[in-house]
């Protein structure tokens, strides 16, 4: 994976409450966008491949899935930088 903008953590700590995590623990921002992208995707029962016209399905479909999911978070970091 190259290295992106991951937004930096989606969920960060506090020094406060740092004593009691591990630092590097978590999702970045970018992991989360990804995350809520994909379950857009996976609950529409209709979705479609625009290239085929044929719904998406699992795991037939899974790496495109993902891949789809972390585009559109890069484009979500990049619209946040704005």
């Amino acid at each position: 994976m190259s290295s992106k903008d991951t937004g930096g953590p989606a969920f960060p700590v506090t020094s406060e409450n740092f004593r009691n995590s591990q630092s590097g623990v978590g999702m970045t921002l970018r992991d989360y966008f990804a995350a809520k992208t994909m379950q857009g995707m996976l609950s529409d029962a209709n979705a479609i491949i625009e290239e085929t016209g044929e719904k998406l399905t699992l795991p037939d479909d899974a790496e495109s899935i993902a891949e789809a999911s972390y585009i559109m978070a890069d484009a979500m970091l990049k619209a946040r930088a704005a």
